[in-house]
């Protein structure tokens, strides 16, 4: 290789770092909105989409504005929001937005482990049968 040729490739590596640490610099300066649970419900609201479900006493799903009851194989989850508070443990919850085989779109709200607003393992063993779908929803908050 000339001594040219090294030295383009000596300047062209140089200016891909440099054009790295500034791709870099610029992401991390620019905060990124973080949703909170009360924001997203509110999308969910305008969007015509805060049909909570919630568990009945029969340990089956009951859509609460549309007053639909669900089996696992009713439902499927389509995105899971984790929430953590600051300091307090019981400020974890989790949201999941659902859609049933009509295409109707609700959510479960429940808070993380000993928190948890559900009592018995009923409500865990529901969660782990609903499958999980593989999609982006964009569409639903733009």
């Amino acid at each position: 290789m000339t001594n040219s040729a090294q030295l383009h490739k000596q300047k062209t590596i140089f200016l891909s770092r440099c054009l790295i640490k500034y791709k870099t610099s610029i992401i991390m300066e620019q905060p990124i909105e973080m949703n909170t649970l009360s924001q997203i419900l509110e999308k969910l609201r305008l969007k015509g989409l805060d049909n909570e479900i919630k568990m009945t006493d029969h340990g089956k799903m009951q859509g609460v504005g549309a007053n639909k009851i669900y089996n696992p194989e009713d439902l499927s989850i389509i995105k899971t929001y984790r929430f953590e508070g600051a300091s307090d443990p019981g400020d974890n919850s989790v949201l999941y937005l659902l859609e049933d085989k009509d295409g109707q779109i609700g959510y479960i709200l429940d808070a993380y482990g000993m928190y948890s607003s559900q009592e018995g393992a009923g409500f865990d063993d529901f969660l782990k049968k609903i499958p999980t779908a593989d999609r982006d929803l964009q569409e639903l908050f733009t």
